[in-house]
């Protein structure tokens, strides 16, 4: 582990290697898995305040779950908001382009320029997970198999967790604190 400011980084983060391969995986991270994406209080907000302009962008199974559920629920281990999702399975933000890949209905809103909420922060920075603590945030690498043509392209490109995800990481922590990742990561590699 590395402390960075207030934060606790994983060895993972800096050691393994990632770079989205959505060809190979169709966005599987945004249908898989056993809970919505994770949500400040202000990105609850944000996407409830921007609803009307998020929902031309969404497959009607999406619009009725959020319709009947709201945009997020409380996990009922941590009392975290998720992402609302259809019947327990893929998120209610999700649509899906011809080929069949998921695509996040918000982003698409953003790239059209409909609203400026790109999507949640804990999608924008996977495969890194955020853990806040009292004193400090841990910042792990999560490893889930459905990403592993991510890993292989990762390794081929020899492109560090960190460095694929350098525009989320600033997002969330800021320019100074990714330089200090990078100040990091030449130590570690001295």
């Amino acid at each position: 582990m590395y402390e960075i400011g207030k934060t606790l980084v994983s060895e993972d983060v800096f050691a393994k290697k990632f770079v989205c391969d959505l060809a190979a995986c169709k966005g599987a991270c945004c249908v898989e898995g056993d809970g919505g994406a994770p949500l400040t209080d202000e990105e609850a907000k944000k996407i409830e305040d921007d609803l009307p302009q998020i929902k031309p962008y969404l497959r009607s199974e999406g619009l009725e779950a959020i319709e009947k559920d709201g945009v997020w629920y409380e996990d009922s281990t941590d009392g975290e908001k998720l992402t609302t999702l259809i019947n327990g399975g893929e998120c209610a933000f999700v649509a899906f382009d011809d080929d069949g890949t998921a695509k996040c209905g918000i982003e698409q809103a953003w790239k059209e320029g409909k609203t400026d909420f790109k999507k949640p922060v804990s999608c924008h920075m996977y495969p890194v997970r955020i853990q806040e603590y009292r004193n400090f945030t841990a910042v792990n690498y999560h490893q889930w198999d459905i990403c592993k043509a991510a890993c292989d392209c990762g390794e081929k490109l020899q492109v560090p967790v960190y460095r694929f995800l350098k525009e989320s990481l600033i997002r969330k922590f800021g320019e100074e604190w990714y330089q200090e990742m990078e100040r990091v990561d030449e130590l570690r590699n001295q």
